[in-house]
């Protein structure tokens, strides 16, 4: 029971996060970026904030620090929109995958371009 519970916190922060980094953050040093995922601990503690960061490392960099800078905004604003006695310490992490994923794909085109010649 405790583990569904903890999905759909997790779930609704991703969803209200994605919203307040749209609409409500003005800093511009956050790029394109998509909220991919959020892991919340059991306890409700920690939330570990999954993003893909359109650009190079350095806007990638940059994204982090802004997101890290209104991290307490970010959690008050939660705080607001989502009905828990404590919000979650939001940790934010880039998501590998996509680039992962992508190379993945690339690798596999070019197997199958050297096979069919």
């Amino acid at each position: 029971m405790a583990k569904i519970r903890v999905g759909r916190v997790g779930e609704q922060i991703k969803k209200e996060l994605s919203q307040l980094i749209q609409s409500e953050l003005k800093d511009p040093r956050i790029g394109f970026l998509t909220v991919t995922g959020v892991d919340v601990t059991n306890d409700l503690s920690q939330a570990k904030v999954y993003l893909s960061v359109l650009g190079d490392e350095e806007q990638k960099e940059n994204s982090l620090k802004a997101l890290e800078k209104a991290n307490g905004f970010l959690r008050s604003e939660l705080g607001k929109r989502i009905r828990l006695r404590h919000i979650p310490e939001l940790i934010f992490k880039f998501d590998e995958s996509i680039a992962y994923g992508s190379h993945i794909e690339k690798l596999l085109g070019e197997i199958s371009k050297n096979d069919s010649n």
